[in-house]
């Protein structure tokens, strides 16, 4: 029997915010270290290859800082996501998007060409129009150089033309491969597929797959940081399976379970299809990520 300790927060910094979480008994702030510890146990373990899943809508906001210093310190061996992450990334690069409210009158912000996600505004202007801009003319580029690219290899390409303020750029710079199973589910993958209607330019996919094998079947141990579902979810637990499955797992997501989705999925369902090792150790904490990320990456650092 352990006692439930009150916080205790005068003077007090992240590490020692974290432990009093723990030992604070309920309910998910006491999750959320255990993740950290999970995190940071995964990280330390000398050749487990560690997995980072998150979807598109968080890099809309500041979270994406914190997504770009997991690349920059080399924190994760692979990145997987869906193309809206690489569409945010891209725009934010050149133009800003902006505080909304999840209240305001949508058809009004059509009306004035503001898209709405969540409570951020992300006018046409700092979206699309920008990203067909800057797609096109790298396109052209890369496509003087390249006629196929696995997704990884088209995430480098456009790294290494944005600053260091992107997740792309440090990701190319310290070669950490971004996996986009869904590319074409989004703007930069709109603008590949106007691109291929006069350059037969051709994404294979099959080449990131083959890339995944590779690292999966030479690992010994593998953890993961999935943050909400879908695709990159599914994408990181499904090819675990094949090492005996994931040996540290640490889920963040408001999705309830309830209704049979993968997002509301806990670990312990990807233990029964041998997605998550059955000696794992594993945590999901229902929380929204951009309060949890932060204090997990200020934890870790």
């Amino acid at each position: 029997m352990i006692p439930v300790k009150d916080f205790s927060l005068k003077n007090a910094g992240v590490n020692d915010l974290v432990k009093q979480m723990e030992q604070s008994g309920g309910f998910t702030a006491k999750k959320l270290a255990q993740g950290i510890d999970i995190v940071r146990d995964m990280q330390k373990e000398k050749g487990c290859l560690n997995f980072l899943s998150f979807p598109a809508d968080i890099i809309a906001t500041g979270t994406r800082g914190v997504i770009r210093d997991f690349a920059k310190n080399k924190m994760f061996s692979i990145f997987i996501t869906t193309c809206g992450m690489l569409d945010h990334d891209i725009a934010r690069s050149f133009k800003d998007y902006y505080h909304g409210s999840f209240d305001m009158n949508d058809a009004e912000l059509h009306k004035k060409g503001v898209n709405r996600l969540g409570n951020v505004l992300v006018p046409n202007e700092s979206y699309g129009e920008v990203i067909e801009d800057k797609m096109q003319v790298w396109l052209k580029e890369i496509f003087a150089e390249k006629k196929e690219l696995a997704t990884h290899e088209l995430c480098w390409e456009i790294g290494k033309r944005l600053k260091e303020d992107s997740i792309l750029y440090w990701c190319w710079k310290n070669k950490i491969p971004v996996i986009v199973p869904g590319i074409t589910d989004g703007a930069v993958g709109y603008q590949i597929w106007q691109f291929s209607q006069k350059q037969k330019i051709k994404i294979d996919i099959l080449k990131d797959e083959q890339l995944l094998s590779d690292l999966v079947w030479n690992a010994k141990k593998s953890g993961a940081l999935i943050i909400g579902g879908g695709i990159s979810k599914h994408h990181v637990i499904w090819w675990n399976q094949f090492k005996h499955g994931l040996d540290y797992a640490v889920y963040i997501s408001t999705a309830v379970e309830h209704d049979g989705s993968l997002s509301g999925a806990r670990p312990r369902e990807a233990v029964s299809w041998g997605k998550i090792n059955e000696k794992a150790r594993f945590v999901s904490i229902e929380e929204d990520a951009t309060i949890a990320l932060p204090i997990l990456l200020a934890a870790l650092i």
